[in-house]
Formats: structure tokens, C-alpha cells, sequence
């Protein structure tokens, strides 16, 4: 999903890379499941009929409300008296927004939330702890949790602040670019020959010289250096380790050497006008951008790649595509990429986690949750969902709606025209290659005694490191000096050496 948090990286692929940590003391989390309940009696509840009240991300499609609806009287029937309220933000807006809403004590019930601003809203005390209450009202999703052990990756302070989503995968990124145009001009790489930084320059230009008036890529170099040089983002404020190694020594992204090769490539492409100007902005979408043929270049995941259907506008499209540094070791995306959270000013905690917990056990909500209603959002043809025969995924009524990727449930998602019936396991697959590992740290970190250095390090990123990231910074070795020196006397050591902390303080347990 999109993060619109100045130190995500700005391309699909990498976005939900980043791992965090987390300070001793949260493995005494209070979790322990209540015996298994099989009957229903403790969902019945004699309260008179209330509105949960729900934040996603993205555009409100058209059937959202009747939808929704039919949610309500179903799970009415299974003795849960709600209703449902649900509102979409603009995802170029929702991170704001989310946080804007919290500090004003807004009350609302549960929202997704991923990444960047889950850990945001997290530090900030604006979602409710669910240690006591996760057990107590939901203990179908409270069972699964202690079996996969993912609760720790939304734990702050000993505080289960957030429901991570279920799916193991990988996205490592790949290389794409249109094949159809590619070869209409004569470009025609070898197949899984463009593997580096160098083989995606020597392309860019080729693709620029054949279609100079084309808007060409939205994707700065900086990603691609990320994954040579084996980075693990910690998702906070630029900060990062290396894979291999050992002893997990947090450093400052711009204080590397690759940083500076990175912002060199990106001023290249960009005199070049290969990167699009406007990118900066971070106001395009490239996803869509890419479905609807805008882009020529891109970068995406396994999961794009050679899972699921790219979802081109135009049958006529073709994509090319080749990974990236394959021998190079990856991190498996974390469980907190997609986060249901509780408001802390819920007025309903209790009947948010039953509704949830009704999802986990029951296909028919899930089949209405994700798909909506048979015969008007959807066709079922065998196993598998397909839109109806006058919508398709840009036009769709309800079907891939934003946010629900933390509603998914890998004993109840179906086939569809984007998924098709093996991609889960290809996906599974993928992540278990030996390249593709798990993140050696994982949580949730705090920053509440660097507050005020992380504050100013945000202005310093967004009044020099950003374009020195998109190549637009004039003298990109001098502006690379002075914005690493600028950091350092803002007090980059005193926050390495708190999150270093923490760091070591995981590391001890966890060992």
C-alpha cells in the first residue's frame, strides 16, 4: 500500500521491506488464549443495536454502503448487534490525516493502518492495548496469533497495539518495463539480463531514446543500491543495518558510501529526464500509473511479477520483466505491512474484536467482507471470483477496495482474475528461497527520547535529502556532504545510540 512518510522508500516494491525493533520486555506480553469456544453463545449480546465506525484507505467504491449492509444484517444473525460506518481517505492523505485525527480525540472503532504511520500512531498512544481483550472477545484470532507468533511485530512497550495481517511473502523487487514498446523499437534484452543498477541505466536510455516524449519512470536509483548492498530499512527515520551483518550496527542511510552512488545515478537520470520531475511530489500513484500505460519503466515484486495479473487496462500491454541482484539476501515482508488497529477512544473495543473474530472462523462474512455481494460486485464461476461481466479493476463497484489486505485470510481467500489459484503457494514458495530470509529484528520501536532529534531530522530530509534522493540537487557531492554534516550536528549519534539500544536490548533477548 502507499505510505506517504518522507523516509519510506518511494517505489511499490520496497515499501513494505522495512523491519523494526523493539526493546526488552515485550516478550512478556500477556497473550495467553482462553480454552477454544465452540458455540456462539459468547458473541449474544442484549445492547440495543450500535455503529462501528471504520477508516480505510483509497477510493469509496460505489457499492461500498450496500455492502455493508448486508455485513450488518449477517452478522446480526450470528448475534452481533452492529452496524457499519465505513469511510475511505485518500491514501495520499490517510497517513495525515490518521494522525491529525488522533491528537484531536476523534472516536472511531478500527482502521488499517501499515508501516510508517502504524508505528507513528503507535508511539503516540493512539491505539488501544489489546492484551486483556484480544483473548477475552476474540479468541479464534487470538489462538492464530499464538500459534504464528506475529503479535510481537505490533507490540510497544509490552502493549499489543495492533492485528497483523497473515500472508508470508517476499518483495524483493524485479525490474519491468514494456515489452510491446520495448520491441516495437528494437530493444529486446536478454531474458533475466537486466540485473543491476548499471543494466537498468544502460535500458533507461535506450527506452528514452526510442520514445523521448514519453513519461519514463517514477522510480529514483536509490532502491536499486538498497538491495545490492544487502540494506535492511528499519522503517524509522532513514535508519538501517546491514543483512550479514552480526552485530546489527544501526546506522544513517545518507552516511553511506552507496548513498552517494545512488543520488549520483538519480541526477543522471534525471538530466536525462528519464525520472519524471514530478515524482518529488510523491502525488502519482505508480501502480496506476503503470496499469494505464502512463509509465514505460518500473519496478515490482514477485508478486506482480509472475504471481498475479498486472491488471493492464489495455489487453494489447505486455510487460518484460527480470530480478534484481537475485543472489543478493532479502527480507521476507513483515507482519506488520498490514495493521487492523482499535482506536483508543473506541467506544465499542469488545465488538470490534468479536466482528473480527467472527472473520476469522466464517467464509460467508469473508466472502461478503472482501468480495461483497454474489451477482453485483461479483460472479462466481467454480472457486473462482471474477468481476461482473461489465466491470473489470479499474471500474469495479466493491471488489479491491483499499485497505482489506489486513481482513486476508489464507484459509478463505479464493481465486480471482488478479490471484489465481496457485499464486498463494507460489508466494509461500518464493519466500522460503534461501536469498529471502526472515528479518533478523522485528517490532516495534519507540521514539519517545529522541522525539525532538527526530523531528528536526524529518525537516533536514525534507528540506535536502529529498532532492538529493530524486537527483535535483545541483552538486550532488557537495549536497550529499553538507546534508550528512547538517544531520550529524542536529545529533545523529545521540539518536543511533537510542536506537542502538533498543536494538541490542532485542538482540540479548531474542538470542
Amino acid at each position: 500500500m502507499p505510505s506517504i512518510h518522507p523516509w519510506k522508500v518511494r517505489i511499490l516494491a520496497l515499501v513494505c521491506v522495512m523491519m523494526i525493533v523493539i526493546p526488552a520486555g515485550y516478550f512478556f506480553i500477556r497473550t495467553s488464549s482462553p480454552e477454544r469456544v465452540d458455540s456462539e453463545e459468547w458473541m449474544k449480546d442484549a445492547r440495543a443495536e450500535v455503529t462501528l465506525k471504520l477508516y480505510f484507505g483509497g477510493e469509496k467504491k460505489a457499492a461500498t454502503d450496500e455492502v455493508w449492509r448486508e455485513v450488518s444484517q449477517y452478522v446480526k444473525s450470528k448475534g452481533l448487534n452492529v452496524k457499519f460506518s465505513v469511510n475511505f481517505i485518500p491514501w495520499t492523505d490517510y497517513s495525515s490525516k490518521l494522525l491529525a485525527m488522533a491528537a484531536a480525540g476523534d472516536r472511531w472503532d478500527l482502521n488499517f493502518d501499515s508501516d510508517t504511520s502504524f508505528r507513528q500512531m503507535a508511539a503516540r498512544g493512539s491505539y488501544l492495548p489489546l492484551n486483556t481483550l484480544l483473548p477475552e472477545y476474540a479468541p479464534h484470532l487470538n489462538e492464530r496469533y499464538n500459534s504464528d507468533g506475529t503479535l510481537l511485530s505490533t507490540t510497544l512497550d509490552g502493549d499489543i497495539v495492533g492485528l497483523p495481517w497473515a500472508i508470508k511473502m517476499n518483495q524483493r523487487p524485479y525490474a519491468v518495463w514494456r515489452a510491446d514498446l520495448a520491441e516495437h523499437a528494437g530493444i529486446a534484452p536478454p531474458l533475466n539480463s537486466i540485473q543491476t543498477v548499471e543494466e537498468v541505466d544502460t535500458l533507461l536510455h535506450q527506452l528514452k531514446e526510442a520514445y523521448p516524449d514519453r513519461k519514463l519512470s517514477l522510480v529514483t536509483a536509490l532502491p536499486f543500491y538498497m538491495v545490492r548492498e544487502e540494506w535492511l530499512d528499519l522503517g524509522f527515520y532513514g535508519l538501517g543495518c546491514y543483512i550479514g551483518d552480526p552485530e546489527m550496527k544501526v546506522r544513517a542511510i545518507e552516511q553511506q558510501a552507496f548513498y552517494l552512488e545512488a543520488a549520483l545515478m538519480s541526477r543522471r537520470w534525471n538530466q536525462a529526464g528519464i525520472l519524471n520531475p514530478d515524482s518529488i511530489l510523491g502525488l502519482e500513484d505508480s501502480a496506476n500509473q503503470w496499469r494505464s500505460g502512463k509509465l514505460l519503466f518500473t519496478i515490482t515484486s514477485h508478486e506482480w511479477a509472475l504471481a498475479a495479473d498486472p491488471g493492464f487496462i489495455d489487453s494489447t500491454y505486455r510487460q518484460q520483466i527480470s530480478l534484481l541482484y537475485p543472489e543478493k539476501r532479502q527480507v521476507n515482508r513483515s507482519p506488520s505491512s498490514n495493521v487492523i488497529a482499535i482506536n483508543r477512544n473506541s467506544e465499542h473495543p469488545d465488538l470490534a474484536l468479536r466482528f473480527l473474530d467472527l472473520l476469522e472462523t466464517d467464509r460467508t462474512l469473508f466472502d461478503l467482507v472482501i468480495y461483497g455481494i454474489e451477482g453485483k460486485t461479483y460472479k462466481l464461476e467454480g472457486d473462482t471470483v471474477r468481476h461482473p461481466d461489465n466491470l473489470n479493476f479499474s471500474t469495479s463497484n466493491y471488489m479491491d477496495w483499499g485497505g482489506q489486505w489486513a481482513f486476508w485470510k489464507p484459509q478463505f481467500l479464493r481465486p480471482t482474475e488478479t490471484y489465481p489459484g496457485d499464486f498463494w503457494s507460489k508466494e509461500a514458495t518464493f519466500a522460503k528461497l534461501p536469498q529471502n530470509v526472515d528479518s533478523p529484528l522485528g517490532g516495534l520501536m519507540s521514539d519517545y527520547k529522541i522525539a525532538k532529534e527526530l523531528e528536526r531530522r524529518d525537516e533536514l530530509y525534507e528540506e535536502l535529502g529529498k532532492a538529493i534522493e530524486f537527483g535535483m540537487a545541483g552538486n550532488i557531492s557537495d549536497a550529499v556532504a553538507k546534508y550528512r554534516q547538517r544531520q550529524m550536528d542536529n545529533g545523529l549519534e545521540t539518536i543511533l545510540a537510542e536506537v542502538q539500544r533498543q536494538v541490542d536490548q532485542y538482540l540479548l533477548f531474542n538470542r
